[in-house]
């Protein structure tokens, strides 16, 4: 816990009569994706990815409402990237967000 960033839209603002604050996390897979390429099974690394930034905000009291990260590479392998990409939207459905 503890991994997540707390905006609080009262203290910057935004005063709705609420006390809303937004926790926004960010991951990377690490070590998973050497894993992933030694096996060729890219599916699992976007679903885990999408699972430890949910976990951040859930710990912090929070919910997923959206996700939102990048896919960076040295050379694009495209069927690589849809399996990763299909793991993300897979991870966001399980997640509800």
């Amino acid at each position: 816990g503890g991994f997540g960033g707390l905006f609080d839209l009262k203290a910057a603002g935004w005063d709705d009569g609420a006390s809303t604050v937004l926790i926004g996390a960010t991951d990377g897979v690490g070590t998973k994706l050497r894993i992933a390429q030694a096996t060729g099974r890219h599916g699992g690394v976007g679903i885990d990815l999408v699972a430890m930034c949910v976990n951040d905000l859930i710990v912090a009291g929070g919910e997923p409402l959206f996700f939102l990260d990048y896919y960076a590479t040295g050379e694009l392998s495209a069927e690589e990237a849809a399996e990763v990409v299909g793991g993300i939207a897979e991870g966001c459905k399980r997640a509800n967000c």
